[in-house]
Formats: structure tokens, sequence, C-alpha cells
């Protein structure tokens, strides 16, 4: 992923928050036989503060990727979308589009068979929770013996990032003017846009705004 001054994310605390708002992601590795791509639920590491995550994959993926072998890359898309020229104040003007993205690689850990299970039965408490009737990994119809041949079918992973990069182009480099304009236009609602896009603009720019108010000259008490 290209990077651009004005777009990097470097705080580790908006990163975390980034994997946690949206856990499914995107991982990529390349092996002798070319790219290969799977699409899993991963998670923060609860015992962790820093941008390591844990996962899963079911097999055969585990030997198609190499985990554990090989260099694994861990995608993670938060809120994105479209925006019109018709956003910008009268004159030329291209669409582009808005993302936050944040991109974590290294070298895997393989869980044992016990880890692999707090992470399986984390990750069905933690999108069963919102649920009215929720439905836990170890709760009954499903017994013991059910689980743990579902474990067997699956390889955990841990995976502490030796390269990370993260970008939040959100329109940073336009006039505040502008900004409120797209905001207040997906605000309206889009169809090429998630909902939570203009959120995440407005955050940016707060943080934009704040940070040019610590480093002005004279705003030191």
């Amino acid at each position: 992923m290209r990077q651009n001054p004005s777009f990097t994310m470097t705080d580790v605390a908006e990163m975390r928050r980034i994997l946690d708002e949206n856990p499914w992601m995107t991982l990529v590795s390349a092996t002798p036989d070319g790219l290969v791509a799977s699409h899993y639920a991963v998670l923060l590491d609860e015992d962790r503060d820093d941008l390591t995550v844990v996962g899963h994959v079911g097999k055969p993926d585990d030997g198609i990727h190499g985990l554990g072998e090989r260099e694994l890359l861990v995608i993670a898309q938060g809120p994105h979308g479209y925006i019109s020229p018709g956003w910008y104040a009268p004159g030329p003007n291209v669409p582009t589009w808005n993302y936050v993205a944040v991109h974590l690689s290294g070298i895997p850990e393989i869980l044992s068979p016990e880890e692999n299970l707090r992470v399986l039965d984390r990750l069905v408490a933690r999108f069963e929770s919102a649920l009215p009737q929720p439905r836990l990994m170890w709760q009954a119809p499903n017994d013991e013996e059910y689980v743990r041949r579902l474990e067997r079918g699956t390889v955990g992973f841990r995976l502490t990032p030796t390269t990370v990069t993260a970008k939040r182009k959100l329109s940073q480099n336009r006039p505040e003017e502008t900004v409120d304009e797209i905001i207040r236009q997906l605000d309206a609602g889009s169809p090429y846009a998630d909902p939570r896009l203009s959120g995440e603009m407005r955050r940016a720019h707060d943080a934009m705004l704040a940070a040019r108010l610590r480093s002005a000259p004279g705003e030191q008490a």
C-alpha cells in the first residue's frame, strides 16, 4: 500500500480500533504456486496491547498458505466509499475513494489446540453476544467431543507483525469547507459508501486540527 504523508496512520490506539471494529480480514501469502488469498475473522490478542492478532484458518488452508513457515499479510479494511467531484467547489475535479486500511505482515506462530480452542470460543462469543439468543461454542446441543472435532479441522495462529502499514485517506488534503460538504453528503446517504465513513472523516479531521493547535506558536500556556 503506497504511503502519502498526508494520509499515514501511526497511532497504535487508532489502528487497534480499526482492527477491532473490522474483524473480517483478508489473509495473503506468496507461495511457490503464486499468490493465495483467504478471508477469515481475526481478532486482537486480548493478552497484548500492541497490534498482535489471533485467528484461525480451516484445513487445508494452513498448508496452502504455508502458515507458520512464510510471511503472512493480514489486511483489515475499514469504512470506505466513493467521493463525487460534485461535492467539491465548482471547478475541474475528479472522483476519488476515501478509505481506511491497516496491513500487518510477519510470520505467524501456530497455536496449540488448547490456545486455538480459546480463540475459537472468543470468536463465537464476540459475534453471538449481540444476538437476542446467543449460541456460544460450548453451549448445548454442542458437546465437548463435537467442539474438539471442530477444532481439529482448523489451525489457529498468532501474528505479531514485523511490518505495519496503515492509511486513512479521508480528504485531509482538502479545505475544511469541502470536508464539511463531503460529510454532509455522506450523512444524507450514498449508495457507494459505508455509512460509518462520515464518522471516520470527522474523527480524522478533528485529530488533524488538534495536532495543528498543539504545534501552533503561542499555544503553550
